[in-house]
């Protein structure tokens, strides 16, 4: 069977190698005779491959023992409210802009209490990251709140920045989870939706600092939403998305077979390089974050007109090559160049820009 060129933003690609595991086993798992997506989520089976997951993830991301892991549902969109819910202890909270999803989960927060808005790029179309640098952080945030890597507009914070505060720093880290080492320990939570690095739709990550896991939580507070429920049910106070959880622990497996994630950083660094060595140097196309905000997992460029950006994309399509239009509300294109996209695939894109560029 030929496979496309995946460059979706989510849900994205997966390791071939993942899905051909995940094949095999989707029928009769391990020989029970039954798939995962039909065993009890209280199984001794299904608790193996929930821990098998958790202690991999541990490993590879090198997470504290004063951190708890959580497998949700609701995506990172659910989260925009949960993170208030647990968190807003003084029911003010930081947050820096930095582009639509730090934008919408400000917008979230404001329902249950004042948001102080410490930084935007929104002046600069968040082509490029606002500073955090000397930033005055109000003495009664109860946290400060960013996205590291903003999917739509392809630029990420590659190191995380320090705060001269008190206040636990919580990280929307989806679209660059596990792309590069990660710096957990500057973090009182980080999440991330697993459909851009780590697995299918259906669940979302959370790893918390233990003391942030409090009951004295908004009094509206769902109790499925409540980090404390799940964390003393260990992710299982109601149902959680089985599949999903057991296809991210064979990603966790690949990634660790493959280098852990400095070799996931060599990868993705050599595949942005090679397009952005060629954005800067074209004609035609034009990329859309400036040096030093660049995204290495979305990729964000024009032809510089809705007309010619179309017939581009529609060439892509025609040959095999899917998710090079840009988001709806920005145009344009984007190449999203997760873990599991190979260099090849990048390589086919550079030839077919370069082709593009000829023929005009």
């Amino acid at each position: 069977m030929n496979r496309v060129y995946n460059f979706n933003a989510g849900p994205a690609a997966l390791p071939e190698e993942v899905l051909q595991k995940a094949a095999n086993s989707l029928v009769n798992y391990n020989g029970l005779g039954l798939s995962v997506m039909e065993m009890s989520h209280r199984s001794h089976d299904f608790e193996t491959i929930l821990e098998d997951a958790q202690n991999r993830l541990r490993d590879l991301a090198q997470i504290p023992e004063n951190y708890r892991i959580l497998f949700l549902q609701g995506g990172g969109c659910q989260q925009f409210a949960a993170v208030p819910m647990n968190l807003m202890s003084t029911g003010k909270a930081a947050y820096v802009i930095s582009g639509t999803w730090s934008k919408k989960a400000a917008q979230e927060a404001k329902m249950y209490g004042e948001v102080y808005t410490l930084a935007s790029g929104e002046d600069q179309n968040f082509s490029c990251l606002p500073s955090c640098e000397g930033l005055a952080v109000p003495e009664d945030a109860s946290y400060i709140y960013l996205c590291q890597n903003e999917t739509i507009h392809g630029i990420e914070y590659r190191t995380l920045p320090v705060f001269d505060s008190a206040a636990p720093l919580v990280v929307d880290a989806s679209s660059c989870f596990l792309s590069e080492p990660m710096e957990v320990a500057k973090c009182g939570l980080m999440y991330a939706g697993a459909q851009k690095n780590v697995g299918p739709a259906g669940v979302v990550i959370v790893i918390i600092r233990e003391d942030l896991i409090r009951e004295d939580v908004w009094p509206g507070t769902p109790t499925v939403m409540r980090y404390s429920i799940q964390a003393k049910n260990n992710s299982l106070y109601n149902t959680p998305p089985c599949w999903s959880i057991y296809m991210c622990g064979l990603v966790f497996e690949w990634i660790q077979q493959n280098g852990g994630l400095k070799g996931m950083q060599a990868r993705n660094e050599a595949k942005a390089q090679m397009l952005y060595d060629f954005l800067d140097k074209s004609s035609l196309f034009k990329p859309k974050a400036k040096p030093g905000s660049r995204s290495i997992m979305n990729v964000t460029f024009s032809c510089g007109s809705p007309e010619l950006d179309a017939e581009f994309v529609a060439l892509t399509q025609e040959r095999g090559f899917v998710g090079i239009k840009g988001h709806r509300s920005v145009g344009g294109m984007r190449a999203s160049t997760y873990n599991a996209v190979p260099l090849e695939a990048v390589e086919a894109l550079v030839s077919l820009m370069q082709e593009f560029e000829n023929n005009r």
